[in-house]
C-alpha cells in the first residue's frame, strides 16, 4: 500500500511521462506491485513502454523530468524507470533506455521483473502486460536466476569491501532466499517472505533480524563493530548457501 507522498510523486511522474507522444503505458513491478512496499525504503520500480526507440532528443526530455523530481520531492532517488520499445521485447538481452538511481545507463528488463509484470505487474497507465509483454518461460526465468547467482553473487563474496555495506548484505541475501524458492517452484516471492526462507535456510539469525528491522522499522541498537560482524558473518553464509542451491537446481 502506498502512502500520500509515494502516490503524489507517482502523480507528478505521470504528469510528466504521459504527454510524451510515443508512450504507450507504464507499469508498476517489485515491491510496489507486490504488496510489500515500504515508504522511504523501498524502490519504486516502473517500466515505460514506447512505440518506438527513444531518439535523443526524448532521452533528454526524459532525463530533464526526471532531474526535476529529483529536485524537488525527497522520494524521486528512489524511483526507476526502463524505457522499452514496444517492437523490441523478444530480446531478452537488449538494454533499453533507464532511469535509476539518478542517472541515465541502458540494461536490459531481466526475466524477473517481466514475469513479476505478468503475475502482478500493476499497470498506471495504457493497457496491461499481458497485452503486450511475451510470457517469460519457466525456463527462461531458472537460467536467470541460476546465472546471476552463479556470475554474479558468487563472485561479488571475493570482493569483502562491499559486503560492509547494507545494500549488499541485504540484496545478497534476499536474492538467495528467492532464487531458493523459484529455482525449486518457479515461484516469485516477496521480501518479506524471503526473511522467512533465509531462517530455513540457516542463515545467520543477528543477520536475519538486522535487515528486517531495517526494512520494517525498529531501533537501531548496533555497536560499531556491528558492519565487520555482519559482512563476516554474511559472506561465511553465502558462499556455500549459494553453491547448495546450484547443486539443487542441476538436473
Amino acid at each position: 500500500m502506498t502512502d500520500a507522498s509515494t502516490r503524489q510523486l507517482l502523480g507528478l511522474f505521470l504528469d510528466a511521462v504521459v504527454p510524451v507522444p510515443s508512450l504507450v503505458c507504464v507499469w508498476a513491478h517489485g515491491s510496489l506491485a507486490g504488496g510489500d512496499y515500504q515508504p522511504g525504503r523501498s524502490d519504486l520500480d516502473l517500466v515505460a513502454v514506447v512505440e518506438r526507440r527513444c531518439p535523443p532528443a526524448l532521452e533528454e526530455r526524459l532525463v530533464a523530468a526526471h532531474e526535476k523530481l529529483a529536485a524537488t520531492h525527497p522520494l524521486a532517488a528512489k524511483l526507476h524507470c526502463s524505457y522499452v520499445a514496444a517492437d523490441e521485447w523478444g530480446d531478452l538481452a537488449a538494454a533499453h533506455l533507464t532511469w535509476a538511481h539518478e542517472e541515465l545507463m541502458h540494461r536490459p528488463v531481466t526475466p524477473v521483473t517481466r514475469r513479476e509484470l505478468h503475475d502482478f505487474g500493476e499497470v498506471l497507465h495504457g493497457p496491461p502486460p499481458a497485452d503486450l509483454l511475451p510470457p517469460v518461460t519457466d525456463r527462461e526465468l531458472s537460467d536467470f536466476v541460476a546465472e546471476d547467482l552463479a556470475h554474479f553473487w558468487r563472485p561479488a563474496l571475493d570482493h569483502p569491501e562491499r559486503w560492509l555495506r547494507e545494500v549488499w548484505v541485504d540484496l545478497g541475501l534476499l536474492t538467495l532466499a528467492r532464487a531458493d524458492v523459484t529455482l525449486r517452484t518457479g515461484r516469485l516471492i516477496s521480501k518479506a517472505q524471503a526473511l522467512d526462507v533465509l531462517t530455513a535456510l540457516g542463515a545467520p539469525a543477528d543477520v536475519v533480524h538486522d535487515i528486517r528491522r531495517r526494512r520494517y522499522g525498529g531501533p537501531r541498537s548496533a555497536s560499531d563493530q556491528w558492519p565487520a560482524r555482519r559482512a563476516e558473518l554474511t559472506r561465511a553464509f553465502l558462499a556455500p548457501a549459494i553453491e547448495r542451491v546450484l547443486a539443487a537446481a542441476r538436473p
